[in-house]
C-alpha cells in the first residue's frame, strides 16, 4: 500500500490542493507522481469544469492504491474543491470503483440474462469453487479478486469473463478455471480481444485515468459477431432514418 496512517489533515477536513497527497500520508515520491498526474488530468478540462476530472482521478487513485481508499477520496476532494461525501457518492455509484483492495487480477464473471443462459452461472460456480472466493472477495495473497457482474457488454460473445476489464470470450467452466489458475501460477495470459498480454489491475486503472500504455493497436478489435449486424445492413441496403429537419 502507498498510504500510511499519519494523515496530517484534521478529521473531516481536506488538505490544501497541491499539497494534499503527502499530507494524506502518501510517501514523497508517490505524492509527487500523484500531484503531477492530477495536474495532467485537470488540464484536460476547461476552467470552471475541473469537477469533470473526478472519474479519471478515481481511476488514478485505484492505479496507486488498488482501490478507492479513504486517502484517495480525501485527495480527490481536496484537489477538486468537493466534499468527501460528494466524492464517495460517485465512487459508490459506479461498480468499477472498488471499496476494498482488488487483486492483481480482478475477475468478473457475467451472470446476467444472456450469459446465464449460455452457462454463466456454471462458470461462476466453477471459478468460485476453484479460488475459494465469493463475490467481492480477494485472495489472501492479493493475486485474485472475484466479482459477480450483471453485464460485461459482450453479449455477442456470451458467456463472457472479464479480467481487469479485458475480455475473455466464449468461456466454459473449464477454460475460465484454467485461465484463473494460470494467473495464480504467475503465467502470462492473453485476452481474446485487446492487448497481447493481460495488464494488471493497477496498470489498466492508469489507462482508464487517461494515460496511454502503448497497447491500443494490439490484438483483435471488433470481431465477426460484433460486425455481423452491420454487414447484413450493408448487404441489404438498410440505413438509419434521416433526422427530419425542423
Amino acid at each position: 500500500m502507498s498510504t500510511t496512517n499519519k494523515a496530517v489533515a484534521a478529521p473531516g477536513q481536506s488538505p490544501a490542493p497541491g499539497q494534499a497527497a503527502q499530507a494524506l500520508g502518501y510517501s514523497p515520491d508517490v505524492a509527487a507522481r500523484l500531484e503531477a498526474d492530477i495536474a495532467e488530468i485537470t488540464s484536460r478540462y476547461p476552467a470552471g469544469y475541473e469537477r469533470s476530472a473526478l472519474i479519471p482521478m478515481l481511476h488514478l487513485v485505484q492505479s496507486v492504491d488498488g482501490y478507492v481508499s479513504p486517502a484517495g477520496i480525501a485527495l480527490c476532494a481536496a484537489e477538486l474543491g468537493l466534499t468527501r461525501s460528494e466524492v464517495s457518492a460517485v465512487a459508490t455509484f459506479y461498480s468499477q470503483f472498488r471499496r476494498h483492495p482488488a487483486g492483481t487480477y480482478h475477475v468478473g464473471v457475467c451472470t446476467n440474462a444472456l450469459c446465464a443462459v449460455m452457462g454463466g452461472d456454471e462458470i461462476w460456480q466453477a471459478v468460485s469453487q476453484a479460488t475459494g472466493l465469493g463475490a467481492d472477495e480477494t485472495s489472501e495473497d492479493g493475486t485474485i479478486s472475484l466479482e459477480r457482474l450483471e453485464c460485461n457488454a459482450g453479449c455477442d460473445y456470451a458467456p463472457v469473463v472479464m479480467v481487469n476489464w479485458e475480455f475473455f470470450d466464449n468461456q466454459t467452466p473449464q477454460t475460465a478455471v484454467a485461465m484463473v489458475e494460470a494467473l495464480q501460477r504467475g503465467e502470462a495470459v492473453s485476452p481474446t480481444r485487446g492487448p497481447d498480454a493481460l495488464p494488471t489491475f493497477r496498470d489498466n486503472e492508469r489507462l482508464l485515468a487517461g494515460f496511454e500504455d502503448g497497447h491500443a493497436d494490439e490484438g483483435i478489435g471488433a470481431g465477426e459477431p460484433s460486425l455481423r449486424g452491420l454487414r447484413i445492413a450493408r448487404d441489404k441496403g438498410w440505413t438509419a432514418p434521416k433526422e427530419e429537419s425542423k
